[in-house]
């Protein structure tokens, strides 16, 4: 029997890109501002500069890469110097443009009478700072207490336990086929891919359910626990 749905945050419930390109454009007027040589620099290469960094970054925590980047950005001006003060310009524009997408808040209301809800990220999107404060009945960070990312089989571990259910008994919900379907499922969960974008699915991903809005979740929870628990689970795609 299900019991329990767990969320990814970043493009899943919060709607990050917005917040992010805020935070870039803040830091680029502050650079303005220190230096006329920040005149050159253009909000692509910022964007850009996270992408460099990704690679040399992907198992380290989310702000560290984002500051390993913004380093990069404020090179590019001869601003190396005011790394902690761009970083600071950032992160507060960053979360105070973050906010859940539109049929967030009310599936999860429509959700939690029925469901034990979580949250858990790779990310810095902190429920609290997001529009999503007491929400969930259990939040995960990646690195927080040593957790790894997703897609390590741990951060799943992790998931479960704080559940107090069962693997079976979880439904992860995410955008990133790789780490909140794949991986997801090899933990034992079964895993929903939230594809808002429609964009087509990767080879060799197949999410128990493929869904364009988690305003449709509530149904096909309803209709999955409505199974016996020995039934197959036959793919759904709801648009």
């Amino acid at each position: 029997m299900l019991t329990t749905v767990v969320f990814d945050a970043d493009e899943t419930l919060v709607d990050l890109r917005p917040a992010v390109t805020g935070g870039l454009v803040a830091v680029l007027e502050q650079m303005r501002r220190l230096t006329p040589a920040a005149a050159e620099v253009t909000l692509a290469d910022l964007e850009s500069d996270w992408g460099a960094v990704l690679g040399e970054w992907a198992a380290a925590p989310v702000v560290e890469i984002r500051r390993a980047a913004l380093a990069r950005s404020a090179a590019r001006a001869g601003l190396r110097s005011h790394l902690d003060e761009l970083a600071a310009v950032f992160f507060a524009r960053r979360y105070a443009l973050t906010r859940p997408f539109p049929d967030v808040l009310p599936a999860l209301a429509a959700l939690r009478g029925r469901w034990t809800l979580g949250f858990a990220t790779n990310g810095n999107s902190r429920a609290e700072r997001c529009g999503l404060a007491r929400q969930f009945a259990f939040e995960r960070y990646a690195h927080e207490n040593g957790l790894p990312k997703k897609p390590a089989p741990e951060f799943f571990a992790a998931v479960v336990g704080a559940s107090g259910a069962r693997a079976e008994q979880v439904v992860h919900v995410g955008d990133n086929p790789a780490h909140d379907v794949v991986a997801a499922q090899r933990a034992g969960l079964r895993a929903v891919w939230l594809n808002r974008l429609g964009v087509a699915r990767p080879p060799g991903v197949t999410p128990d359910a493929e869904l364009s809005t988690v305003a449709d979740l509530p149904a096909l929870l309803a209709r999955w626990s409505g199974q016996n628990e020995s039934s197959p689970v036959t793919p759904a795609v709801i648009w």
